[in-house]
């Protein structure tokens, strides 16, 4: 306690449960002044005697003056736990009038010595820079008797005092030449990580941030490990707070580096921190990179947030943690494939003796599961969750025969083979059903049982497990009102699907609305109602208009969705009429298509039935060429190639042959290419065959819908 006496450095204390005789006994020693303090009866005197008369004695013995007595004695106090006398004690202390002195001693006696002159050498009437010490250690203990007693506010006001009366004497920042363990830096750095949290306590987050800034704002050097945790805090209190505030204009001169808000701010110091674990000025911390996720994560920066992972030292996380932290972010960023190729590393050879990471199985199996062509490595993702889940998690056993069923269901429509086509289906019906069983709640679940019936023109079944899922959706759900309309249209409930279809647009926003608008109009076309259709693809496309700039301004696939629909709302227009023989306007709609997407499959094919129409057959074969040539596998193509080639002779009907077979291979439920092919078959005198495919086709068109499902 007298060690400010007698020159030695001090520290602070805690409040502890110490004798207050062991606490003396232990300050007079270290002050060289147990002789005195031997023939005082400490105890006595801080128990029965008032303050007054303990301040008195403590100036008697150690000469000390008033502010200085005070000051241990509300020390004592605290350290005794005595809050309430602990205060009572400091607010003897006015510390406003000694604040203008005790910012110039600072700063008088902190400067360097050559700075000084012979007459600033001798401050005889100057405060001593022990005497400044104990009594910023008297206000910060102040402030955290008040926090103890539950004045918060008023201890943020104190503690913030501590801040002036240093910041007035180094405007600039702490000089790197004062020493660190000097006792006023300590209490300062202890009142700049105090402030903060008083404020934060008393319920000023906007105050919180303020004091934060200050604390960072200036060179005070701090610890770089105290350091790290304010900026850690503060990244924390902009991201959750739930308090906008600007930084002050003075800071704009920084330019295009100025944050412009929280998020940018908060981003900004977690870069700062992720770049000094790096390069080992602190040490590592979890919480660092929980909160650069949470804000890259609503901010978008997917990928910003994969170069910040793999920039992590290895050992932070193990190969199987960091691939599928990684694959996380890729997948989100829609980089699916790398995504993919990440997650196989988990599945690999090289984590055969490790413990199957579950997370990573089942995203592998929900990304392949989206992915038509990476179905069969869906199946083997999907089956690595079965057999580590079996018999251990019901819910995630229920999610892995889900994707394993639409794994299977993708992998029969991509499958050459008609046995296999049959395999899949049936065992994709099965799994899903077995999902449906366990995850009774998971209308995702049922919504895949629709569709997969659905493409397996299972139509009431699929109807029913459509309306269940609309149903366990509360609100709604714009694919769900979707693939009743498309089963009501496969059922030949042309004006039922019309009117699921106007309840659903009543419901829906942005871009679903927009794709509701273009079913619409083609129910419309296949009721023969053409000017109506007209008018719902004008409504559509002015839509589409007015929404474009509004797109633009967000997510790149709302873009891409947008500009795709223009695309088809064209082509549907000129199929119209094309149908109508208005060839003109046609050919004005393909080219509006067109000048949205020049090499789109679907253009030129479009194009190429229009010169179909007009006998233009060589034209219409070389647009088919064009359309071939970028997607081999778009069935209306190949069906449509083998249609002109037709009409073009009969010595081309073995070409044509081999077209459509390639068509019902691809796509076994396509109506027109059974029809064609009976042709064909006709053509060639092969009557039954030609039966057979005219049977096939007529009941294929009974359940086909007006658009795929």
């Amino acid at each position: 306690m007298l060690c400010a006496c007698s020159g030695e450095q001090f520290k602070f204390e805690e409040p502890a449960s110490q004798s207050p005789e062991s606490l003396a006994t232990r300050d007079f020693s270290a002050s060289g002044l147990s002789s005195i303090t031997g023939n005082l009866d400490w105890e006595s005197k801080l128990e029965d005697a008032q303050v007054d008369e303990a301040e008195s004695t403590l100036k008697e013995a150690l000469s000390l003056n008033y502010e200085e007595a005070r000051a241990l004695l509300g020390r004592l106090e605290y350290q005794r736990g005595n809050f309430d006398a602990a205060l009572q004690v400091f607010q003897g202390i006015d510390i406003r009038t000694l604040s203008s002195r005790m910012s110039n001693a600072i700063a008088e006696r902190t400067q360097p010595r050559k700075s000084r002159s012979k007459g600033e050498n001798v401050l005889a009437a100057g405060m001593s820079l022990h005497s400044v010490s104990l009594l910023l250690e008297a206000i910060l203990l102040k402030a955290k008797s008040l926090e103890e007693l539950g004045r918060i506010k008023e201890a943020a006001r104190e503690c913030k005092m501590i801040l002036d009366i240093v910041e007035s004497a180094f405007p600039y920042g702490i000089r790197e030449s004062i020493n660190e363990d000097f006792k006023l830096v300590e209490m300062f750095h202890k009142a700049l990580e105090l402030l903060p949290k008083l404020w934060i306590q008393s319920g000023f987050p906007d105050e919180a941030i303020t004091a934060y800034r200050r604390a960072l704002v200036k060179p005070w050097y701090m610890d770089p490990q105290r350091l790290a945790k304010v900026q850690k805090d503060l990244a924390a209190l902009l991201l959750y707070g739930g308090v906008e505030t600007s930084l002050p204009s003075q800071f704009k001169a920084w330019g295009l580096a100025f944050p412009s808000n929280n998020m940018e701010e908060s981003i900004l110091l977690l870069f700062v921190l992720m770049r000094r674990i790096l390069y080992g000025e602190i040490e590592w911390d979890p919480e660092v990179m929980d909160h650069l996720t949470f804000a890259l994560t609503i901010s978008g920066q997917f990928e910003s947030l994969a170069d910040h992972v793999e920039q992590v030292l290895p050992g932070t996380y193990n190969r199987a943690e960091r691939w599928y932290f990684l694959a996380l972010c890729y997948s989100a960023a829609g980089q699916y494939e790398t995504a993919l190729n990440l997650l196989k590393k988990v599945s690999g050879s090289s984590e055969a003796k490790c413990k199957p990471h579950l997370a990573s199985f089942m995203l592998g199996a929900k990304l392949c599961a989206e992915d038509p062509k990476q179905a069969r490595q869906g199946i083997n993702f999907a089956r690595r969750v079965i057999d580590v889940s079996i018999n251990q998690n019901e819910h995630l056993l229920g999610q892995a025969h889900k994707f394993l069923g639409v794994c299977y269901g993708n992998a029969a429509r991509m499958s050459i083979s008609d046995s296999e086509r049959i395999l899949f289906h049936r065992e994709s019906l099965n799994s899903l059903n077995h999902a449906s069983s366990i995850g009774t709640k998971d209308p995702e679940i049922k919504f895949n049982l629709g569709l997969e019936n659905a493409i397996q023109r299972n139509l009431a079944s699929a109807f029913d497990n459509a309306m269940v899922y609309s149903d366990m959706m509360a609100t709604g759900s714009e694919r769900g009102w979707k693939l009743l309309a498309l089963i009501l249209s496969a059922e030949q409930r042309l004006k039922d699907a019309e009117a699921i279809v106007d309840l659903a647009l009543d419901e829906s926003g942005s871009i679903h609305q927009l794709e509701l608008l273009r079913l619409k109009a083609v129910l419309q076309i296949a009721q023969e109602q053409p000017k109506q259709a007209i008018e719902t693809y004008r409504i559509l496309l002015s839509l589409i208009q007015a929404q474009r700039e509004h797109f633009e301004k967000n997510t790149n696939y709302e873009a891409l969705a947008e500009r795709k629909l223009e695309e088809e709302s064209w082509l549907d227009l000129a199929g119209l009429y094309s149908d109508l023989k208005s060839w003109h306007d046609a050919a004005i709609c393909i080219d509006k298509a067109k000048l949205t997407e020049m090499f789109s499959h679907r253009c030129w094919h479009t194009t190429a039935k229009l010169f179909e129409v007009q006998a233009k057959y060589k034209e219409a074969v070389i647009a088919l060429s064009v359309s071939l040539s970028i997607e081999p596998d778009y069935v209306p193509s190949i069906v449509s190639t083998a249609e002109v080639l037709l009409k073009m002779g009969h010595q081309s009907l073995p070409i044509a042959r081999s077209f459509l077979m390639n068509a019902l291979r691809l796509e076994p439920t396509n109506h027109d290419a059974w029809f064609k092919l009976g042709l064909i078959y006709k053509m060639e005198g092969s009557m039954q065959q030609a039966v057979d495919c005219f049977q096939a086709a007529h009941e294929l068109k009974l359940s086909d819908p007006v658009q795929s499902f």
